[in-house]
């Protein structure tokens, strides 16, 4: 295909949003001239799918859950009066808590005033975050944002030192639907501990997002928590950053919220157009078909031509990787649907693996986002004519031909900006996507039982560690192989995972059990002591 015949088709199918700046750019997918047309039908039908959606028609059946999102940023569009009041009271709640603590009016006991933010949680409730912290974050924030993101102790512990001395000054926002995740749940019991250990009472610096009556509910209550803000379950938390799970540590921050909300609320109403071509959302989705022949046979690669967006692959990956990735369609069948999702950033990709994209297996496509204003200010010049933002356009360009003249298929985001409205626009863009992509393959975007069942199965791990560590304990004069205690607590069959248990076990002094000395690794004796 020549330039001029790109050109032609870069016209024919640009599509994008005025109100935020937003264009989609489809031109480098290699779809027949009558593949639109093709799926018309099938995107009619997903369209009137998501029209149900959002009037509240239960959108996951298997949790018998309507799937509200789309409410948080148009309240009135919820389908009843006390929803509306529901999600505009906690807006304004998020706002009053923030002006409250940022002008000292909630206030830690030992400190002049809260100054940072320590977010514990996971998946959803800790990418959506990240991801708008790190996208609009200045040097001037009002509080600076750490996380607690995993159950990993030296994790926490690096959160910590890099809090240093600052703990009494530092508000702890737990987020959790259920309260009982246990990876949070591990955050928040870590969290208090290093109050305790600096003589602070937790609750005087805690706030939870959580559903009402949880298990963190409840034990917020309990420990007379500054406040707490609902997570209701009509929202999922790969879609509730615009919810208090992220308005709140993003107005602590300082951040604009509303311009968000903006954002995300223009880019809902220009993806309910059913005009295909005029719709980034809608041809968003049908170039995954396109690309993946319906099954997700490719990849899909996100490179951001800005630091700002390096996480936006992490947050995408959630999101679709999440809401995709189904065995089973809403029938019962057996389809094994997906789309995988890796990236990081432009320049950067370019000396790290776009030798193997243009070269390699031809396994992917790829959504470019160009962002158009390079700095707040003037740029320098690096060079006569050049500035550091041309070559990065440069760059971009340059990736993107040399990836086509191989054949490898691509479309570009552009935005004005990386400001709250366009972050908002690019969240909510890629929500309508997953949804309509969803009703094209008929899968359920909205649930999650592999997660499930990952949860169950480290539940079990969890369960035979106990009963592995008991039977250490009570027989203390004695080591044992790691096939002796799989026989031992019943569970022969179990023999390497008792094997990791004890190996992890025996690494960390915290539960008391050695390694014997002298045997080789697989016939290693471990005992209590």
């Amino acid at each position: 295909m020549t330039e001029r015949q790109l050109w032609e088709r870069y016209k024919k199918y640009l599509c994008g949003v005025e109100s935020v700046g937003l264009t989609l750019d489809v031109s480098r997918m290699n779809f027949a001239e009558d593949f639109l047309e093709r799926m018309r039908g099938p995107m009619e039908k997903a369209f009137d799918a998501m029209a149900a959606l959002e009037k509240g028609a239960i959108s996951n059946p298997d949790e018998k859950r309507r799937v509200g999102h789309y409410w948080l940023r148009a309240p009135e569009l919820a389908p009843e009066p006390a929803l509306t009041k529901e999600i505009q009271d906690t807006v304004a709640a998020v706002r009053a808590f923030s002006e409250d603590v940022h002008a000292g009016r909630v206030k830690p006991p030992k400190a002049d005033r809260f100054t940072r933010v320590l977010l514990v949680g996971i998946g959803g409730s800790a990418l959506g975050p990240q991801l708008v912290a790190d996208a609009l974050g200045t040097a001037v924030d009002r509080m600076q944002v750490f996380f607690f993101d995993n159950t990993d102790p030296d994790g926490m512990d690096r959160v910590l030192a890099q809090l240093g001395g600052t703990l009494a000054e530092t508000l702890t926002v737990v987020i959790s639907k259920s309260g009982g995740t246990k990876e949070t749940r591990n955050g928040m019991v870590e969290a208090e501990r290093a109050y305790q250990q600096k003589g602070l009472e937790f609750g005087r610096h805690a706030v939870a997002v959580t559903g009402e009556g949880s298990e963190l509910d409840r034990y917020a209550k309990k420990g007379n928590w500054l406040r707490t803000f609902p997570m209701w379950d009509w929202v999922g938390g790969r879609t509730s950053v615009l919810s208090a799970v992220g308005l709140l540590p993003a107005r602590l921050q300082g951040l604009d919220i509303d311009g968000m909300l903006a954002g995300a609320r223009d880019m809902d109403v220009a993806t309910r157009e059913r005009d295909m071509l005029r719709n980034p959302a809608a041809m968003m989705a049908l170039m995954w078909f396109h690309a993946g022949n319906g099954r997700g046979q490719k990849d899909l690669v996100i490179l951001p031509y800005k630091d700002r967006l390096l996480l936006l692959s992490r947050y995408l990956q959630q999101l679709v990787m999440e809401s995709l990735g189904k065995e089973k369609d809403l029938e019962g069948k057996v389809v094994n649907q997906g789309l995988a999702v890796y990236g990081n950033k432009g320049s950067t990709d370019q000396h790290a693996y776009v030798q193997q994209l243009r070269e390699g297996v031809s396994n992917f496509f790829a959504t470019f986002v160009e962002v158009l204003k390079d700095r707040e200010g003037t740029s320098m010049r690096v060079e006569e004519d050049f500035t550091s933002g041309d070559y990065l356009l440069g760059f971009f360009l340059g990736t993107r031909r040399a990836l086509f003249e191989k054949g490898r298929e691509s479309m570009t985001l552009t935005v004005p900006d990386v400001s709250a409205r366009t972050l908002g626009a690019l969240i909510a863009l890629h929500e309508r996507a997953v949804g309509l992509y969803a009703s094209l393959v008929n899968i359920n975007a909205y649930h999650q039982p592999g997660v499930e069942a990952g949860k169950k199965a480290a539940g079990a791990v969890l369960e035979l560690q106990r009963k592995v560590l008991a039977k250490l304990r009570g027989d203390k004069a004695k080591g044992h192989t790691a096939e002796e205690l799989a026989t031992a607590v019943g569970s022969p069959d179990e023999v390497e995972t008792v094997f990791k248990v004890l190996e992890h076990l025996a690494a960390n002094a915290d539960q008391g059990v050695k390694r014997e000395p002298g045997a080789n690794r697989f016939d290693t004796r471990f005992r209590a002591g």
